[in-house]
C-alpha cells in the first residue's frame, strides 16, 4: 500500500513561490498517475494539477496554467509542484493524489478517479 505525506506548505506574499513535495511510500511507486488538489474554507476540492506515471503528459487547471508546475522524480518516489507567482486566492490546503494505472499517459482530473490521498499541507498567501 502507497502512503503520500505531503511537505512544503506555509505562509508567503503575494507574488511569492512555494515548491510542495509530495513523498510516496510503501511498495514501487511506478504505476500511479499523480494529482495535486485544493480546497479553500467552505469549498469544494478542486483539480490543480497532473502527471502520467510515464512523466510525459501533464494538465493544469486553468487558474494555475503558466504559474504553477508538476514534476516527479521515481528514483525519489516524489512528485513535486512548483507554484510561482502565488496569489491570496491560491490559499487552501493542497493534497497530493495518486491513481494506480496501466496506462503510462493517461492523466485524471476528478477526485473520484483517484485511489489514494495525503493529508494535505496549508498555503497561505498573503496580499
Amino acid at each position: 500500500q502507497v502512503q503520500l505525506v505531503e511537505s512544503g506548505g506555509g505562509l508567503v506574499q503575494a507574488g511569492g513561490s512555494l515548491r510542495l513535495s509530495c513523498l510516496a511510500s510503501g511498495r514501487t511507486f511506478s504505476n500511479y498517475a499523480m494529482g495535486w488538489f485544493r480546497q479553500a474554507p467552505v469549498k469544494e476540492r478542486e483539480f490543480v494539477a497532473t502527471i502520467s506515471w510515464s512523466g510525459g503528459n501533464t494538465y493544469y487547471a486553468d487558474s494555475v496554467k503558466g504559474r504553477f508546475t508538476i514534476s516527479g522524480d521515481n528514483a525519489k518516489n516524489t512528485v513535486y509542484l512548483q507554484m510561482n507567482s502565488l496569489k491570496p486566492e491560491d490559499t487552501a490546503v493542497y493534497y497530493c493524489a495518486a491513481k494506480g494505472t496501466f496506462l503510462s499517459s493517461q492523466v485524471y482530473f476528478r477526485t473520484n478517479e483517484y485511489d489514494l490521498w495525503g493529508q494535505g499541507t496549508q498555503v497561505t498567501v498573503s496580499s
